[in-house]
């Protein structure tokens, strides 16, 4: 059995990681997926925040080959707090693909997944 290696401040296993950049991979441009959807496509439905986790360690130079932008919370809201991948830069890079942001009064940024959502 081979090893395993671990990100010890989560303690997810990068293999994990894979398989989220992997799956991410496969959303058409001009559609979305929650992070919930992206857990459950990998048999582990409950792993939603290690979806998050993945994607927020994707490495800058892997950004331009994994499009994180198209991941959102269930609600179609764009949930990221990271300085790198802003919740500006995610709704800019979604607007490119063709993808409808609306913001709400508090500023909150949202896709309409009924328009947009990826059926896998």
């Amino acid at each position: 059995m081979g090893s395993v290696l671990w990100y010890p401040e989560n303690n997810i296993p990068m293999s994990f990681y894979q398989k989220v950049y992997e799956s991410v991979r496969r959303i058409p441009r001009g559609q979305v997926a929650s992070y919930g959807q992206i857990a459950s496509l990998l048999g582990s439905p409950w792993a939603a925040r290690a979806v998050g986790w993945a994607l927020h360690r994707l490495p800058e130079k892997g950004s331009d080959t994994v499009p994180w932008q198209r991941v959102v919370n269930a609600r179609g809201m764009i949930s990221t707090a990271c300085r790198e991948h802003s919740a500006a830069l995610q709704a800019h890079l979604l607007a490119q693909e063709g993808v409808a942001v609306a913001r709400r009064k508090d500023g909150v940024q949202w896709v309409d997944l009924r328009k947009h959502l990826w059926h896998y």
